[in-house]
């Protein structure tokens, strides 16, 4: 009866597109369409008056039939599968996914349910796929964007949460804008215009650009992009990759920077393979001072270089570095050049990897002049051991220089050696313990005025010379920082509490041609005068400077200054100031430093302001004329 009823058969023409089920109450199949038939792979015969769980997965049916069931009860159109998901089973056991709406209905007091169906499967296979490639992106360390060729400026349609936490913007500042803004004002770079004339072209492109995150840090950002066409072949997107490379980039630049330091140094640098002893690298300094080319010095081993050892001593020697007994080892060696000259070396060799292999590092340093210098000091000892020999003969000439020196300076004598009488006398009655600093106090008092004396001798002694032309002058090379330290260290004793001396700047590497004792008692003269008229707790400065020609050294005070009405004559011998009456002195010192410096070819100034202070300067030429 219920086939020949031409009600349903109404219905059912109605669903041309869908899949048509109609179930009774007690969910047995009464009517599907050729649709139904074709997404299960039944003929309709097949499926007549048989249960509906014959189109449902096997774990589906108690709880479908329960769902039916209360559906039927109350009787309301519903559309399945909104909380989850609806599968059928195919004849030949394939598992489908639906989409599935119920349609209750009544006739002739009888309840049925149309069900309308459609095979989803290819759909949510679709969206899975999405959701996979979604998740895919999202997950991906790489910052990942798309953008819009269509629409005007490439705007960024698509962005990932790489992306985000790279460059620190939020999703309002980045859709809908070009990629630019990761530029900043850093607009001119080359590779921009790679890019852009890639993206103009449609082609893919990788390049490495300087971007800027949203709080101004730079980072290095090596972009990969390619171009997205429809079926027409029209550009519709551009996808963007983009990896931070800012920590490779420092890395890189730091072996760039060591590797320009290996290359430039002028000291000899030797890497070669610890077992096969075959140089593996040569630096500059290293294939300059050799006379080798590098690409013969990788057909060679240090033994070619050596003049005095053999393999197995060679060995012998490094194996200390190979057990890692020791960090480093040092000696002494000579080397030949490719010319057959030799020269002295010093060497300083420690073992280090280079990927897999162990290699030995050398450090050569070549030490001819330091040998030459050892030699010229040598004979300067015997030099001055012959100076020595002819002074004690005019020991006669001597004595009459002390009877003039004693009847011109008895006053400045006198002062200290009271000072040091009154200071042993009190010494002796301090020998507690706890008065370990008056005796320290009374020490350093006899310790200056020792050393004051001293100075009064040897000022006396120049000046003797200076008079009778006897001063002979010893040339030679020397280091300013040497002079400039033996000078500070004689002063540190004599300076008031709080003083200091300011060492000068970028004095290692100057050097002089000149009488080095000489020079040094100049110095002397100026930074002692510096302290003593200076007060506690000032700064004396030291400031060398040295062009091409002329060494220039000033000494500055910040002291009681030089009265303008002395000034004139402050040159002259036994002058004193009106404002130093009172202070220990001779008045020789300034003008037997003005007669060395003429001597020399060199001047002498100052600058001097009463309360003030006053500044030095003197000029020597860094080669004395012969």
């Amino acid at each position: 009866m219920f086939q020949q009823d031409q009600e349903i058969f109404n219905i059912l023409f109605q669903a041309i597109s869908e899949g048509v089920i109609i179930i009774d109450n007690n969910q047995h199949i009464m009517e599907i369409n050729s649709t139904a038939e074709s997404i299960f792979g039944y003929e309709k015969g097949e499926l007549i008056q048989r249960e509906l769980n014959t189109l449902l997965p096997s774990n589906y049916h108690q709880s479908h039939a329960k769902h039916i069931e209360k559906f039927v009860k109350k009787g309301k159109r519903r559309r399945m599968g909104e909380a989850s998901d609806i599968f059928g089973v195919k004849k030949s056991g394939d598992i489908i996914a639906l989409e599935v709406e119920l349609n209750p209905f009544t006739i002739y007091n009888k309840t049925y349910v149309m069900a309308l169906i459609k095979d989803v499967s290819e759909i949510k296979e679709t969206q899975k796929d999405l959701m996979l490639k979604s998740k895919a992106l999202q997950s991906a360390s790489n910052g990942i964007i798309i953008t819009d060729a269509l629409k005007p400026d490439n705007p960024i349609i698509y962005f990932n949460s790489a992306f985000q936490n790279l460059t620190g913007y939020s999703s309002k500042e980045i859709l809908h804008h070009n990629c630019r803004f990761l530029q900043g004002k850093d607009t001119d770079q080359l590779p921009l215009k790679t890019l852009r004339t890639a993206i103009k072209k449609g082609e893919s492109c990788q390049v490495t650009l300087r971007n800027y995150k949203k709080d101004g840090t730079l980072f290095w950002n090596d972009l990969y992009t390619m171009p997205i066409t429809n079926a027409k072949g029209t550009i519709t997107h551009f996808i963007g990759i983009q990896n931070d490379v800012t920590q490779r980039r420092k890395a890189e630049a730091e072996r760039n920077h060591l590797s320009t330091i290996f290359d430039e140094s002028l000291n000899e640098i030797y890497v070669f393979d610890a077992h096969t002893l075959k140089f593996v690298n040569v630096n500059y300094g290293g294939q300059k001072n050799s006379g080798y080319t590098i690409e013969e010095l990788k057909q060679m081993t240090p033994l070619d270089l050596k003049t005095q050892e053999d393999e197995i001593t060679f060995r012998k020697n490094t194996d200390i570095l190979l057990k890692k007994n020791v960090e480093k080892i040092e000696f002494e060696a000579i080397h030949q050049r490719k010319d057959g000259t030799t020269y002295p070396v010093e060497v300083h060799l420690q073992l280090s990897s280079l990927g897999d292999n162990e290699v030995f590092v050398a450090i050569i340093l070549d030490i001819t002049e330091r040998k030459n210098y050892t030699e010229k000091l040598e004979n300067t000892v015997e030099e001055r051991t012959e100076q020595l020999k002819a002074a004690l003969s005019k020991e006669k000439e001597l004595n009459e220089l002390k009877t003039r020196f004693l009847s011109l300076v008895s006053h400045e004598f006198k002062t200290p050696l009271s000072g040091i009488l009154t200071s042993t006398v009190l010494l002796s009655k301090y020998q507690l313990t706890e008065e370990q600093n008056r005796r320290d106090k009374h020490i350093k008092t006899i310790s200056d005025k020792v050393h004051y004396l001293n100075n009064i001798l040897n000022d006396f002694l120049s000046l003797e010379k200076l008079e009778t032309g006897k001063l002979t002058y010893s040339f030679s090379n020397f280091k300013l920082s040497k002079v400039v330290d033996e000078v500070i260290y004689n002063a540190n004793m004599l300076l008031k509490e709080g003083q200091s001396i300011k060492y000068p700047d970028n004095v290692n590497d100057l050097s002089l041609y000149q009488d080095e004792k000489i020079v040094e008692l100049i110095l002397s003269n100026l930074v002692n005068n510096a302290i003593k008229y200076s007060p506690e707790h000032s700064v004396i400065t030291i400031a060398i400077k040295q062009d091409q020609d002329v060494t220039t050294i000033q000494v500055q005070d910040n002291g009681i200054g030089i009265p303008k009405a002395d000034q004139k004559s402050i040159f002259e011998r036994y002058f004193r100031a009106e404002n130093v009456i009172n202070t220990q002195g001779t008045g020789i010192g300034l003008n037997i430093a003005k007669h060395h410096l003429e001597n020399l070819g060199g001047t002498i100034y100052f600058e001097s302001e009463e309360q003030k202070g006053t500044t030095f300067t003197i000029t020597l030429p860094n080669t004395v004329k012969q």
